[in-house]
């Protein structure tokens, strides 16, 4: 083998899996098609979760360093916004990065690791047998054929990976389209005007002003069609009276409804992730977020699969907890299209105006902006526990709880997580400080705290022991009081997750 994993794709979902496999030790190489880095950037958000997800790697103060903090969000539009600073988490808010900086710090991230990224590369050929992946790749030089023990589709929505592998991507067709325009000129005394009839404006770098809108003689207009700085001017005309003065666009795209999911995220040896297996309208922006999430669930489970170490069924359980996240996220992007669309043909203006008018009332009750806020943050993203009779902690993310001892220097669970490896928290008093050993017959792969003091939280109240996933979320827990069986109970745990001890 060239390599242990081709990943196609250098977008953020791409970078993210990439750093998370050299982490783990694995080689790997990323090919991307464009010869520079994505300039513009259709994503502009890092939701809480994806938030957090840096901060499980010792990354968030790059990212926090380079935006403003929103503590809500939009759903559908509506007026009344999610609450993110009401959940449970140490990044309640949405980070306002435009998706150039955000894959910019990833490369850093990943070429730190020995990562190589190939630009300018192209694969035009792939298959799979037994052993392995062979890719075709056409660079400056020409076709070079590259052979690695497994490949990963990071490449889009028109992903040549997907299609290579013969998995399906059932869904709907585009109905609707939206413009979205950065403008280096726009007058600031009509911007208000136009927020107020439903057009997105919002700050960029460089002194460029963001529109992002939906005219009704426009929405049928096929996504592939080229946007015009013409177009875009009469389609604000018509929306709010005046064209706020736009000029000197540095990007003018044009994007669609089109929903679609994969039917498995893996085939045999190539996998999924990101926009290759998801495609949705940009509702509440959660693309990009998600497919941060893809990858992390992904690349400690992937690396553990060509270590040797990976437990029966760990490389399956990343379609099993991520297809129906997938599910959920095309779901809700369609309910918001939807809300959104009604409201711009004639017929159904009246009555979804009235529904879009209920469902603000609605999101000011706490229990209801609570669930969705949950559900668009992915704060609310529980994998189902693989035994039956789990503690209700298991499948959730950890709470990110800070561990002290007398005399010691105190420690939040996510700086913990740092080396992307198990962590097997011990929560009853000890007599040693806050400390990381390895695990008992696992080696490297289990990180053993113990610790004397910790947050109270009241999710771990009674809880004796916790194993915290490589990606924060929770594989095992325990409140039993009896030795022998917390012991067994552990070491069925550890077994069923970091593989056989050694």
């Amino acid at each position: 083998m060239d390599i242990d994993v081709i990943v196609v794709g250098a977008g953020p979902t791409g970078l993210l899996l990439a750093g998370e496999l050299a982490l783990a030790g694995i080689r790997v190489r990323v090919v991307e098609r464009r010869t520079e880095p994505q300039r513009d950037s259709r994503a502009l958000t890092l939701h809480p979760r994806s938030v957090e997800l840096m901060d499980l790697r010792g990354l968030a103060d790059r990212f926090l360093a380079l935006g403003p903090h929103m503590p809500g969000w939009h759903f559908a539009g509506l007026n009344t916004r999610l609450d993110f600073t009401a959940l449970e988490s140490r990044h309640g808010y949405t980070l306002f990065l435009a998706q150039a900086r955000t894959e910019a710090l990833l490369d850093e991230r990943a070429r730190e690791l020995g990562v190589e990224i190939l630009r300018g590369h192209r694969v035009v050929g792939l298959r799979q047998d037994t052993e392995g992946v062979e890719a075709e790749v056409h660079g400056p030089s020409g076709v070079e054929t590259i052979r690695s023990k497994y490949a990963v589709g990071c490449d889009g929505g028109r992903s040549f990976v997907r299609r290579a592998a013969g998995i399906d991507f059932p869904g709907t067709d585009e109905s609707l389209t939206g413009m979205l325009g950065d403008f280096a000129v726009a007058d600031p005394g009509n911007l208000d005007r136009a927020r107020e009839r439903g057009v997105i404006i919002a700050p960029l770098e460089g002194g460029l002003t963001r529109f992002v809108l939906l005219d009704p003689e426009r929405i049928r207009t096929p996504a592939a069609e080229p946007v015009t700085l013409e177009e875009f001017r009469a389609s604000l005309i018509r929306i709010c009276g005046t064209d706020c003065g736009v000029a000197a666009p540095r990007w003018l795209s044009r994007f669609g409804n089109a929903t679609r999911l994969a039917a498995s995220y893996r085939s045999d040896r190539i996998l999924l992730a990101g926009d290759a297996a998801h495609i949705h309208f940009p509702a509440a922006g959660q693309g990009l977020n998600t497919g941060l999430q893809d990858a992390m669930n992904l690349g400690w489970k992937l690396a553990a699969e060509i270590q040797g170490w990976a437990p029966p069924g760990l490389l399956d359980s990343y379609h099993e907890e991520r297809h129906p996240i997938g599910q959920a996220v095309t779901a809700n992007t369609e309910v918001q299209t939807l809300l959104a669309e009604l409201t711009l043909v004639p017929q159904y203006q009246r009555p979804a105006t009235a529904l879009r008018a209920l469902l603000d009332e609605l999101l000011g009750i706490k229990e209801v902006n609570r669930r969705l806020a949950g559900q668009v943050s992915a704060l609310d993203t529980t994998y189902p526990p693989a035994v039956a009779g789990a503690d209700p902690l298991v499948g959730r993310r950890m709470p990110d709880i800070t561990l002290s001892a007398d005399g010691c220097e105190a420690a939040r669970v996510y700086e913990l997580l740092h080396a992307g490896r198990f962590v097997l928290l011990h929560l009853e008093a000890a007599d040693t400080c806050v400390k990381q050993t390895a695990g008992p017959g696992w080696g490297a792969r289990v990180a053993v705290v113990s610790v004397t003091e910790h947050d109270d939280h009241p999710d771990l109240d009674g809880v004796a022991e916790v194993l915290v996933r490589p990606d924060g979320h929770v594989a095992w827990a325990t409140r039993t009081t009896d030795a022998h069986t917390r012991h067994t109970e552990r070491v069925r745990a550890l077994t069923a997750w970091a593989g056989a001890p050694e």
